[in-house]
């Protein structure tokens, strides 16, 4: 699967928002977006009218990189998520909360996203006390999130845990620190979603 090897918090910078790639450094004064609140590039800080597709465009890549997808990835969410009942917009939201690399992240179990999806393809994660290697896998309500054995006497870990044990969970996860473990209490709503993001931009562009 292609990787995006240029600097991380570019991408932030070009969605003039946060995106939180970068850890906790996203939530320090070194975060690049408050020092320079500018789009990267020779022509930054020039003042671009940005309208009809453009705007579409920008939403769809905001949310593609806020859960660190491939193109290809995101779109295969988008065609399950337009099958499905309901409001197609909440219901790919929904879907991206649900991945299990975003459970871990928000849970307070791994510094990012791409650090969560690296626990999961090296076998740390099991869900229902099953091994998952894939970062992609959508929990469903009820479902329980931990660690193997092995993985719970790390070091590493259990001080990425300790170092978010203050982090605001959503109401639709229950945590449980001490075991290192995360339930799935209920399907999120788009309340949840922390991402300032028209998720209904996303489904126009790609319903052209």
């Amino acid at each position: 699967m292609s990787r995006y090897r240029e600097p991380i918090c570019r991408l932030c910078r070009v969605e003039k928002t946060k995106l939180f790639l970068k850890g906790d450094k996203c939530l320090s004064d070194k975060c690049p977006v408050e020092r320079r609140a500018y789009p990267p590039g020779q022509h930054g800080r020039a003042r671009r009218r940005v309208l009809g597709y453009g705007l579409q465009l920008r939403e769809k890549q905001k949310m593609k990189r806020f859960y660190g997808m491939s193109e290809k990835q995101f779109h295969l969410f988008f065609v399950r998520a337009e099958g499905q009942k309901g409001v197609t917009g909440e219901t790919l939201l929904q879907m991206l909360e649900r991945r299990l690399d975003n459970v871990l992240f928000i849970a307070g179990y791994a510094q990012s996203r791409a650090h969560a999806r690296q626990l999961v393809c090296h076998g740390h994660v099991q869900v229902n006390d099953r091994r998952v290697g894939v970062p992609s896998a959508m929990v469903k309500g009820g479902d329980q999130v931990s660690f193997r054995v092995r993985s719970i006497k790390s070091e590493d870990l259990r001080a990425v845990a300790d170092a978010h044990a203050g982090k605001t969970v959503p109401s639709w996860l229950e945590v449980d620190r001490p075991e290192l473990k995360v339930r799935v209490a209920s399907l999120p709503t788009r309340a949840d979603v922390t991402l300032p993001v028209e998720e209904h931009m996303v489904v126009e562009l790609y319903s052209k």
